[in-house]
């Protein structure tokens, strides 16, 4: 049987894009779909990549792009509500001694740095576009686009997200649960003696936390019990938002007063999915958070799907043929490390949501992110 050569990608976020330039480097001919017509470019306030993440970056050949547009640091904050740093811990080194424990940067920015990278390797992209019928066969994959057209692959990529429609279509019933948390995000001008991130514990919130993302931005978050996203009006996320963060010291009040414009915040529930099996059916390969999601209690979300993407490429290069079994390794392989931050994920927030005073967050934390330094 002959190496397949021709791919669609069902989604153009982080592992959707990955995916998409790796393979494109390999010589394989992509179609990337995406459903939102602005391919996601201009929403989303602040994204936290750790090294492992970053050096998938590397990998797609975006890193300079990435450190000239972000902010790096190496430790963590915890402080008292009021503000007073009570601990403050160095970041594990997940993606080698030659890059940054951590970055911060502007969601959008990244997005419009690995769309660049998308379009420079000759993919195809058709914004606007879902994928309304899949239908497999032992060679392929046969696609009835939203506009009409068909097209015929030898495979698909679901990369669409923790709602994904590929994931339904090919009949794997898993569905993403809430975890009990809901999240408050906006960008803001960042103070000047704001080099890292700080996490207040306590107060009217769950945590109150902010990471730098250039040198003049960063974003706050607000994490509290989850509410129904319908019970708050959209025209009163600034006030919703500032009620909670107006509680907290530090450089809080200097973030709050740019808290203004509910346009620029997001709220978000935190939700958690961890497919069990296989991440394929026939010719169609789950990636990201189409097939596993977990709180951001670690931010390591983002770098689990970057690390799919590379992963898979990688599989899919190398020669074998495209099968059950190159499908079922990938899963094998994937599933360990990612069950691991899935899981402390949660139990992070489990201890928050039950009142745990004495639980051991930092050996959690160290006992998920030190294996991480291992390449994926």
């Amino acid at each position: 049987m002959s190496t397949p050569r021709t791919v669609l990608v069902i989604g153009g976020g982080a592992a959707g894009n990955a995916v998409t330039i790796l393979l494109r480097r390999a010589g394989v001919t992509v179609d990337l779909i995406e459903a939102r017509p602005d391919w996601n470019a201009t929403t989303g306030s602040g994204i936290t990549l750790q090294g492992n993440a970053l050096r998938v970056l590397r990998e797609l050949g975006v890193w300079d792009q990435v450190e000239a547009s972000g902010f790096a640091y190496g430790e963590l904050g915890v402080t008292t509500p009021d503000g007073t740093v009570v601990h403050v811990e160095q970041d594990i080194r997940t993606g080698g001694e030659d890059l940054p424990a951590t970055l911060g940067m502007q969601r959008p920015q990244l997005q419009r740095i690995l769309i660049d990278a998308v379009r420079a390797s000759g993919a195809t992209v058709r914004l606007g576009t879902t994928a309304e019928k899949l239908t497999q066969d032992t060679d392929g994959v046969s696609v009835r686009f939203s506009d009409g057209t068909e097209g015929r692959y030898d495979l698909a990529i679901g990369a669409d997200g923790l709602n994904s429609a590929t994931r339904a279509a090919i009949g794997i019933t898993a569905r993403p649960e809430p975890t009990g948390m809901a999240i408050w995000r906006t960008p803001a001008p960042r103070p000047a003696g704001v080099t890292r991130t700080d996490l207040a514990y306590g107060g009217p919130a769950y945590i109150a936390g902010y990471s730098p993302t250039g040198e003049n931005t960063l974003y706050a978050y607000v994490v509290e019990a989850r509410r129904e996203r319908d019970s708050v009006d959209p025209a009163a996320y600034a006030d919703e938002m500032c009620a909670l963060a107006r509680s907290y010291g530090g450089f809080w009040p200097e973030i709050v007063r740019h808290i203004t414009d509910p346009a620029k915040i997001n709220y978000t529930c935190f939700e958690s999915l961890l497919v069990e099996g296989s991440w394929h059916r026939g010719r169609v390969v789950l990636i990201g958070d189409a097939a596993h999601c977990c709180p951001p209690t670690l931010a390591q979300g983002a770098a689990m799907s970057l690390e799919d993407a590379s992963v898979l490429a990688e599989l899919l290069s190398d020669g074998r043929d495209w099968n059950d079994e190159l499908f079922q390794g990938f899963h094998d392989r994937r599933i360990p490390r990612v069950r691991s931050v899935v899981e402390a994920s949660l139990q992070l927030g489990r201890w928050q949501l039950d009142g745990v005073r004495d639980a051991d967050v930092p050996g959690l934390m160290a006992r998920t992110m030190n294996p991480l330094r291992e390449r994926p």
